[in-house]
């Protein structure tokens, strides 16, 4: 009779055909000498390298090992939802498939989600990183522990053990993978750092730059007007109602004493600013209901599990 697994790793892939042989291998051996019954749940993001191929090779030696094959490209946070979805693990433990985490500290986040906590968040070293390769995690970081106010290393470390019941608790869409923490200590979770090593990566291409701040920055909006307003979104809109109905009275009346437009454009687009916002949040909150609400339905479709 096979054991029920205990412990699973989640790892989504994007054309990581050369980093998945030798992250494979070690994180088995890691794990066997561990001694806790595991799976290895690897989430093909729709590369094109034959990544997936290579996976089900190694499923096809080990089954422990499997494999999920979006049907398209959705982005880490869709993949490691999918991933999250089918371990079966009471401890889950994600990573990214660049080998630049070690496979080796896993052990160290597990025992430490021992010690009573919901979340383990293993943070990197970077201040012997390159500038312009931390800039984009450096940036991102100092936004979210300002919106946030919480004190974390590093936000945007994949490598983290979860228990299972957390997990299960999150909804995660867009980009959110960073606010993991935010949106885990909102439902309560106990949470520490442990330092994990990381390494630059020898392999393939980089999938984070430069333009992932902006992304992040908008997730952010979402993710503070959910926590802070979800279940009071007139508290936040009826503010912002009446301070654009003071400013369109205020330019009014400026623009009648002095004949200017200037002001009455101002105030149009301070309008526009707001509505667009709005727009964002409200569209925000449907997408949710539509997910949530009645049937569940998921944010990705699968093209093929080798299990």
């Amino acid at each position: 009779m096979t054991s029920p697994v205990e412990i699973s790793v989640v790892i989504p892939v994007l054309n990581e055909v050369e980093n998945i042989p030798p992250l494979a291998q070690r994180l088995t051996t890691v794990l066997e000498n561990y001694g806790h019954p595991f799976e290895i749940i690897f989430i093909d993001d729709g590369s094109r390298d034959g990544s997936y191929e290579f996976l089900k090779s190694i499923h096809q030696v080990d089954p422990r090992t499997k494999a999920i094959r979006l049907s398209r490209h959705y982005g880490q946070t869709t993949a490691l939802v999918a991933g999250f979805d089918l371990a079966q693990g009471q401890t889950i433990v994600a990573m990214d498939g660049d080998l630049q985490f070690h496979p080796e500290d896993l052990p160290s986040l597990v025992d430490k989600l021992a010690e009573g906590y919901d979340l383990v968040n293993g943070w990197r070293d970077r201040s012997h990183d390159p500038t312009i390769r931390s800039l984009p995690s450096r940036i991102a970081g100092l936004m979210i522990a300002s919106v946030s106010g919480l004190k974390l290393r590093d936000f945007g470390t994949t490598f983290k053990a979860y228990r299972r019941s957390l997990i299960q608790e999150m909804k995660l869409y867009g980009e959110q993978h960073r606010f993991i923490p935010v949106l885990a200590s909102y439902y309560g979770a106990r949470m520490c750092e442990v330092q994990v090593q990381w390494s630059p990566r020898i392999h393939g291409k980089s999938h984070y730059g430069l333009d992932r701040t902006w992304r992040v920055l908008l997730d952010m909006i979402t993710v503070k007007f959910l926590l802070s307003y979800s279940s009071r979104p007139m508290r936040l809109f009826g503010a912002l109602g009446v301070i654009c109905v003071g400013l369109g009275i205020l330019s009014g009346l400026l623009a009648i004493f002095l004949g200017t437009t200037l002001l009455i454009l101002s105030a149009l687009l301070i309008l526009m600013g707001v509505q667009f916002v709005s727009n964002g949040l409200l569209a925000e909150m449907l997408m949710r209901n539509y997910h949530e609400g009645g049937a569940v339905k998921p944010i990705y479709t699968i093209r093929e599990i080798v299990q």
